[in-house]
Protein backbone atom coordinates (compact mmCIF):
# COMPACT_ATOMS: atom_id res chain seq x y z
CA UNK A 1 0.00 0.00 0.00
CA UNK A 2 2.93 2.36 0.45
CA UNK A 3 3.39 2.19 -3.30
CA UNK A 4 -0.20 3.39 -3.71
CA UNK A 5 0.46 6.33 -1.41
CA UNK A 6 3.53 7.49 -3.27
CA UNK A 7 2.97 6.37 -6.87
CA UNK A 8 -0.81 6.12 -7.09
CA UNK A 9 -2.81 3.00 -7.96
CA UNK A 10 -5.36 1.91 -10.49
CA UNK A 11 -7.96 -0.54 -9.16
CA UNK A 12 -10.14 -3.00 -10.98
CA UNK A 13 -12.96 -4.87 -9.22
CA UNK A 14 -13.92 -8.36 -10.29
CA UNK A 15 -16.25 -9.99 -7.86
CA UNK A 16 -14.76 -9.79 -4.40
CA UNK A 17 -11.10 -9.54 -5.51
CA UNK A 18 -9.18 -6.31 -6.02
CA UNK A 19 -6.27 -6.05 -8.46
CA UNK A 20 -3.78 -3.26 -7.81
CA UNK A 21 -1.17 -2.05 -10.27
CA UNK A 22 1.44 0.62 -9.73
CA UNK A 23 2.83 3.13 -12.17
CA UNK A 24 6.30 4.60 -11.68
CA UNK A 25 6.39 8.40 -11.50
CA UNK A 26 7.61 10.18 -14.65
CA UNK A 27 11.37 10.47 -14.79
CA UNK A 28 12.80 13.88 -13.94
CA UNK A 29 16.36 14.88 -14.79
CA UNK A 30 18.59 16.13 -11.96
CA UNK A 31 18.16 19.78 -11.07
CA UNK A 32 21.56 21.45 -11.39
CA UNK A 33 23.06 24.93 -11.21
CA UNK A 34 22.45 27.11 -14.26
CA UNK A 35 26.21 27.15 -14.88
CA UNK A 36 26.58 23.35 -14.72
CA UNK A 37 27.87 21.94 -18.02
CA UNK A 38 26.08 18.97 -19.56
CA UNK A 39 27.94 17.80 -22.63
CA UNK A 40 28.99 15.06 -25.01
CA UNK A 41 32.02 14.12 -27.05
CA UNK A 42 30.68 13.44 -30.55
CA UNK A 43 33.98 13.49 -32.44
CA UNK A 44 32.95 10.48 -34.57
CA UNK A 45 30.06 12.41 -36.12
CA UNK A 46 31.63 13.41 -39.45
CA UNK A 47 33.14 9.97 -39.99
CA UNK A 48 29.78 8.36 -39.25
CA UNK A 49 28.00 10.76 -41.60
CA UNK A 50 30.51 9.90 -44.34
CA UNK A 51 29.46 6.28 -43.82
CA UNK A 52 25.80 7.31 -44.35
CA UNK A 53 24.80 7.21 -40.70
CA UNK A 54 21.87 9.42 -39.77
CA UNK A 55 20.51 10.58 -36.43
CA UNK A 56 16.92 10.93 -35.32
CA UNK A 57 14.99 12.36 -32.41
CA UNK A 58 12.77 10.11 -30.32
CA UNK A 59 9.88 10.68 -32.75
CA UNK A 60 11.94 9.40 -35.66
CA UNK A 61 12.56 12.81 -37.26
CA UNK A 62 16.03 13.12 -38.78
CA UNK A 63 18.12 15.83 -37.11
CA UNK A 64 21.55 17.35 -37.36
CA UNK A 65 23.41 15.71 -34.49
CA UNK A 66 24.59 18.98 -32.97
CA UNK A 67 21.05 20.38 -32.99
CA UNK A 68 19.81 17.10 -31.53
CA UNK A 69 22.36 17.24 -28.70
CA UNK A 70 21.19 20.75 -27.86
CA UNK A 71 17.56 19.61 -27.78
CA UNK A 72 18.47 16.78 -25.41
CA UNK A 73 19.77 19.26 -22.83
CA UNK A 74 23.44 19.44 -23.77
CA UNK A 75 25.20 22.77 -23.43
CA UNK A 76 28.67 21.81 -24.69
CA UNK A 77 30.48 19.57 -27.17
CA UNK A 78 33.91 18.00 -26.72
CA UNK A 79 36.06 17.35 -29.82
CA UNK A 80 39.37 15.52 -30.09
CA UNK A 81 42.32 16.81 -32.09
CA UNK A 82 44.87 14.52 -33.72
CA UNK A 83 48.02 15.92 -35.31
CA UNK A 84 48.23 14.04 -38.63
CA UNK A 85 45.88 11.04 -38.64
CA UNK A 86 46.34 8.70 -41.58
CA UNK A 87 42.63 8.73 -42.45
CA UNK A 88 42.16 12.48 -41.91
CA UNK A 89 39.45 12.27 -39.27
CA UNK A 90 39.99 14.58 -36.28
CA UNK A 91 42.74 16.54 -38.02
CA UNK A 92 42.57 20.34 -37.88
CA UNK A 93 40.27 20.62 -40.91
CA UNK A 94 37.77 18.10 -39.55
CA UNK A 95 38.05 19.63 -36.07
CA UNK A 96 37.20 23.13 -37.31
CA UNK A 97 34.17 21.90 -39.27
CA UNK A 98 32.74 20.25 -36.17
CA UNK A 99 33.56 23.20 -33.90
CA UNK A 100 31.74 25.57 -36.26
CA UNK A 101 28.69 23.28 -36.26
CA UNK A 102 28.75 23.20 -32.46
CA UNK A 103 28.89 26.99 -32.23
CA UNK A 104 26.10 27.37 -34.78
CA UNK A 105 23.94 25.06 -32.67
CA UNK A 106 24.50 27.26 -29.62
CA UNK A 107 26.90 24.90 -27.87
CA UNK A 108 30.12 25.63 -26.01
CA UNK A 109 33.29 23.88 -27.22
CA UNK A 110 35.94 21.80 -25.43
CA UNK A 111 39.01 20.88 -27.51
CA UNK A 112 40.83 17.68 -26.50
CA UNK A 113 44.44 17.64 -27.71
CA UNK A 114 45.72 14.06 -27.86
CA UNK A 115 49.16 15.18 -29.12
CA UNK A 116 49.27 12.07 -31.27
CA UNK A 117 48.24 10.96 -34.75
CA UNK A 118 45.84 8.49 -33.15
CA UNK A 119 44.26 7.53 -29.83
CA UNK A 120 46.05 8.64 -26.68
CA UNK A 121 44.98 7.00 -23.43
CA UNK A 122 46.59 5.42 -20.34
CA UNK A 123 48.12 2.64 -22.44
CA UNK A 124 49.01 4.64 -25.55
CA UNK A 125 50.77 7.99 -25.73
CA UNK A 126 52.52 7.72 -29.07
CA UNK A 127 54.26 10.74 -30.53
CA UNK A 128 53.04 12.09 -33.88
CA UNK A 129 55.21 10.66 -36.62
CA UNK A 130 56.46 14.12 -37.53
CA UNK A 131 57.64 14.69 -33.96
CA UNK A 132 59.66 11.49 -33.58
CA UNK A 133 63.38 12.15 -33.17
CA UNK A 134 63.04 15.69 -31.87
CA UNK A 135 65.22 16.68 -28.95
CA UNK A 136 63.22 17.31 -25.81
CA UNK A 137 63.55 21.12 -26.01
CA UNK A 138 62.36 20.96 -29.62
CA UNK A 139 59.51 18.66 -28.62
CA UNK A 140 58.35 21.19 -26.02
CA UNK A 141 58.56 23.99 -28.59
CA UNK A 142 56.77 21.95 -31.26
CA UNK A 143 53.90 21.13 -28.91
CA UNK A 144 53.59 24.83 -28.12
CA UNK A 145 53.62 25.92 -31.76
CA UNK A 146 51.16 23.22 -32.86
CA UNK A 147 48.75 24.20 -30.07
CA UNK A 148 49.00 27.87 -31.01
CA UNK A 149 48.39 26.96 -34.65
CA UNK A 150 45.20 25.04 -33.89
CA UNK A 151 43.95 27.77 -31.56
CA UNK A 152 44.67 30.45 -34.16
CA UNK A 153 42.86 28.47 -36.85
CA UNK A 154 39.84 28.03 -34.61
CA UNK A 155 39.77 31.76 -33.87
CA UNK A 156 40.01 32.61 -37.58
CA UNK A 157 36.85 30.54 -37.98
CA UNK A 158 35.06 32.31 -35.15
CA UNK A 159 35.69 29.70 -32.47
CA UNK A 160 37.14 30.48 -29.06
CA UNK A 161 37.07 27.25 -27.06
CA UNK A 162 35.73 27.54 -23.55
CA UNK A 163 38.08 24.74 -22.47
CA UNK A 164 41.14 22.97 -23.84
CA UNK A 165 42.64 19.70 -22.67
CA UNK A 166 46.43 19.47 -22.94
CA UNK A 167 46.61 15.71 -23.31
CA UNK A 168 44.07 12.91 -23.05
CA UNK A 169 43.98 10.52 -20.06
CA UNK A 170 47.59 11.27 -19.24
CA UNK A 171 47.81 8.84 -16.31
CA UNK A 172 51.50 8.27 -17.10
CA UNK A 173 52.23 11.44 -18.99
CA UNK A 174 52.25 11.89 -22.77
CA UNK A 175 54.54 11.88 -25.81
CA UNK A 176 56.33 8.77 -24.64
CA UNK A 177 59.08 8.10 -23.85
CA UNK A 178 60.22 11.69 -23.25
CA UNK A 179 57.08 12.71 -21.37
CA UNK A 180 56.39 9.49 -19.45
CA UNK A 181 55.51 10.66 -15.95
CA UNK A 182 56.68 7.54 -14.11
CA UNK A 183 60.21 7.98 -15.42
CA UNK A 184 60.39 11.76 -15.80
CA UNK A 185 57.63 13.77 -14.16
CA UNK A 186 59.59 16.98 -14.78
CA UNK A 187 59.44 16.39 -18.54
CA UNK A 188 55.70 15.74 -18.40
CA UNK A 189 55.21 18.91 -16.37
CA UNK A 190 57.22 20.88 -18.93
CA UNK A 191 54.97 19.60 -21.73
CA UNK A 192 51.82 20.48 -19.79
CA UNK A 193 53.18 23.96 -19.08
CA UNK A 194 54.06 24.42 -22.76
CA UNK A 195 50.50 23.54 -23.77
CA UNK A 196 49.05 25.76 -21.06
CA UNK A 197 51.13 28.75 -22.13
CA UNK A 198 50.26 28.15 -25.79
CA UNK A 199 46.51 28.17 -25.09
CA UNK A 200 46.70 31.29 -22.92
CA UNK A 201 48.83 33.15 -25.50
CA UNK A 202 45.93 32.93 -27.95
CA UNK A 203 42.96 33.00 -25.58
CA UNK A 204 43.58 34.03 -21.95
CA UNK A 205 39.94 33.27 -21.07
CA UNK A 206 40.07 29.63 -22.21
CA UNK A 207 40.38 27.23 -19.28
CA UNK A 208 43.07 24.54 -19.50
CA UNK A 209 42.32 21.00 -18.35
CA UNK A 210 44.71 18.21 -17.39
CA UNK A 211 42.87 14.90 -17.81
CA UNK A 212 43.33 11.67 -15.87
CA UNK A 213 41.25 8.48 -16.14
CA UNK A 214 39.59 6.47 -13.35
CA UNK A 215 38.10 9.36 -11.41
CA UNK A 216 37.48 7.06 -8.46
CA UNK A 217 41.22 6.47 -7.91
CA UNK A 218 42.35 9.11 -5.42
CA UNK A 219 45.88 7.74 -5.09
CA UNK A 220 46.42 8.09 -8.86
CA UNK A 221 45.18 11.68 -8.83
CA UNK A 222 47.29 12.68 -5.83
CA UNK A 223 50.36 11.14 -7.44
CA UNK A 224 49.73 12.91 -10.73
CA UNK A 225 48.82 16.39 -9.54
CA UNK A 226 51.31 16.45 -6.67
CA UNK A 227 53.99 15.64 -9.23
CA UNK A 228 52.83 18.23 -11.71
CA UNK A 229 52.54 20.92 -9.07
CA UNK A 230 55.99 20.14 -7.66
CA UNK A 231 57.48 20.44 -11.14
CA UNK A 232 55.91 23.76 -12.05
CA UNK A 233 53.03 22.73 -14.32
CA UNK A 234 49.88 24.87 -14.51
CA UNK A 235 46.26 24.00 -15.10
CA UNK A 236 42.85 25.53 -14.46
CA UNK A 237 40.69 22.42 -14.19
CA UNK A 238 41.26 18.77 -13.34
CA UNK A 239 39.50 16.45 -15.80
CA UNK A 240 38.34 12.92 -14.97
CA UNK A 241 36.99 9.88 -16.81
CA UNK A 242 34.53 7.48 -15.20
CA UNK A 243 33.38 4.24 -16.85
CA UNK A 244 31.66 2.09 -14.24
CA UNK A 245 29.59 -1.03 -14.83
CA UNK A 246 25.94 -1.55 -13.99
CA UNK A 247 27.03 -3.48 -10.90
CA UNK A 248 29.58 -1.08 -9.40
CA UNK A 249 28.49 2.43 -10.38
CA UNK A 250 27.12 3.33 -6.96
CA UNK A 251 30.47 2.53 -5.35
CA UNK A 252 32.56 4.26 -8.02
CA UNK A 253 30.31 7.33 -8.08
CA UNK A 254 30.76 7.75 -4.33
CA UNK A 255 34.53 7.31 -4.64
CA UNK A 256 34.59 9.78 -7.53
CA UNK A 257 32.77 12.40 -5.47
CA UNK A 258 35.21 11.92 -2.59
CA UNK A 259 38.10 12.30 -5.03
CA UNK A 260 36.62 15.46 -6.54
CA UNK A 261 36.23 17.00 -3.10
CA UNK A 262 39.84 16.11 -2.30
CA UNK A 263 41.12 17.64 -5.56
CA UNK A 264 39.20 20.85 -4.93
CA UNK A 265 40.56 21.08 -1.39
CA UNK A 266 44.11 19.96 -2.13
CA UNK A 267 44.79 22.07 -5.23
CA UNK A 268 42.10 24.80 -5.09
CA UNK A 269 41.12 23.52 -8.53
CA UNK A 270 37.63 22.87 -9.93
CA UNK A 271 36.91 19.49 -11.50
CA UNK A 272 35.05 18.40 -14.62
CA UNK A 273 34.10 14.82 -15.50
CA UNK A 274 34.97 14.93 -19.19
CA UNK A 275 34.15 11.32 -20.07
CA UNK A 276 31.49 8.92 -18.85
CA UNK A 277 29.80 5.93 -20.45
CA UNK A 278 27.93 2.71 -19.74
CA UNK A 279 26.46 -0.18 -21.71
CA UNK A 280 24.21 0.90 -24.57
CA UNK A 281 21.80 -1.99 -23.96
CA UNK A 282 21.32 -1.04 -20.29
CA UNK A 283 19.73 2.35 -20.95
CA UNK A 284 17.60 2.47 -17.81
CA UNK A 285 20.53 1.72 -15.52
CA UNK A 286 22.73 4.09 -17.50
CA UNK A 287 20.18 6.84 -16.95
CA UNK A 288 20.23 6.12 -13.22
CA UNK A 289 24.03 6.21 -13.22
CA UNK A 290 24.07 9.50 -15.12
CA UNK A 291 21.50 11.04 -12.80
CA UNK A 292 23.62 10.00 -9.84
CA UNK A 293 26.97 11.25 -11.13
CA UNK A 294 25.47 14.53 -12.40
CA UNK A 295 23.85 15.09 -9.01
CA UNK A 296 27.07 14.30 -7.18
CA UNK A 297 29.29 16.53 -9.33
CA UNK A 298 26.78 19.37 -9.05
CA UNK A 299 26.78 18.98 -5.25
CA UNK A 300 30.46 19.92 -4.84
CA UNK A 301 30.77 22.94 -2.57
CA UNK A 302 31.35 26.31 -4.19
CA UNK A 303 30.14 25.08 -7.60
CA UNK A 304 33.58 23.51 -8.11
CA UNK A 305 32.12 20.45 -9.81
CA UNK A 306 31.77 21.99 -13.26
CA UNK A 307 30.02 19.40 -15.39
CA UNK A 308 29.72 15.95 -16.98
CA UNK A 309 30.33 14.86 -20.61
CA UNK A 310 29.13 11.60 -22.18
CA UNK A 311 31.69 10.02 -24.49
CA UNK A 312 30.35 9.35 -28.00
CA UNK A 313 26.67 8.78 -27.17
CA UNK A 314 25.79 8.88 -30.89
CA UNK A 315 27.78 5.72 -31.68
CA UNK A 316 25.37 2.98 -32.76
CA UNK A 317 26.32 -0.12 -34.75
CA UNK A 318 29.70 1.57 -35.03
CA UNK A 319 33.18 0.06 -34.74
CA UNK A 320 31.99 -2.44 -32.12
CA UNK A 321 31.65 0.34 -29.54
CA UNK A 322 29.11 -0.69 -26.93
CA UNK A 323 28.92 2.30 -24.61
CA UNK A 324 26.92 4.68 -26.77
CA UNK A 325 23.48 5.98 -25.86
CA UNK A 326 21.59 5.69 -29.16
CA UNK A 327 19.62 2.62 -30.21
CA UNK A 328 20.28 0.67 -33.40
CA UNK A 329 17.80 2.83 -35.35
CA UNK A 330 19.76 6.01 -34.64
CA UNK A 331 17.54 7.43 -31.91
CA UNK A 332 18.68 8.48 -28.41
CA UNK A 333 17.86 6.05 -25.63
CA UNK A 334 16.31 7.04 -22.34
CA UNK A 335 19.84 7.16 -20.88
CA UNK A 336 20.25 10.69 -22.22
CA UNK A 337 17.12 11.88 -20.40
CA UNK A 338 19.50 12.49 -17.49
CA UNK A 339 20.89 15.48 -19.40
CA UNK A 340 17.49 17.05 -19.90
CA UNK A 341 15.89 19.93 -18.05
CA UNK A 342 12.65 19.89 -16.10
Amino acid sequence: MLACLFWGCSKSNSGSSNVHTTTAPPYKAPVVASTFIKGADISWVTQMEASNYKFYDKNGTQKDLFVLMKSLGMSAIRLRAWVNPTDGWCNITDLVKKAVRAKNAGLKVLIDFHYSDTWADPGHQTKPVAWVGLSFPNLVATLHDYTVGVMDTLQLNGITPDWVQVGNETDDGMLWEDGRASTNMANFAALVLSGYNAVKSVSPTTKVIVHTSNGFDNSLFRYMYDGLKKNGAKWDIIGMSLYPTTSNYTTLDAQCLANINDMVSRYSTPVMVVEVGMEEDQASTTRTFLSDIITKVNSVSGAQGLGVFYWEPEAYNWQSYGLGAFDNTGKPTIALDAFGSN
